[in-house]
């Protein structure tokens, strides 16, 4: 996956997550589900791109980066 690619799937997580938060009168449990995996899958994507982008940059081949697993993600540190 190049990085314009990924750029495009944050482009669209972002969207559909900000159209489930500007719902009014609340989210259906199965929306609230899918704002969580849309959380998620965006870190993610973060995550790959950095990678990318920093593998480029020390001269390394960026399409060795690979999609981190969920449960690694979410555990960084902000």
């Amino acid at each position: 996956m190049e990085n314009e690619e990924i750029l495009d799937d944050i482009g669209a997580l972002v969207e559909e997550e900000r159209a489930l938060r500007q719902r009014t009168g609340g989210l259906l449990p199965e929306e609230l589900a899918r704002l969580s995996e849309l959380e998620v899958r965006l870190d993610q994507c973060w995550d790959l791109l950095r990678q990318r982008r920093a593998k480029a940059e020390f001269g390394e081949d960026p399409d060795t980066a690979a999609l981190r697993p969920a449960t690694e993600v979410e555990s960084y540190r902000n």
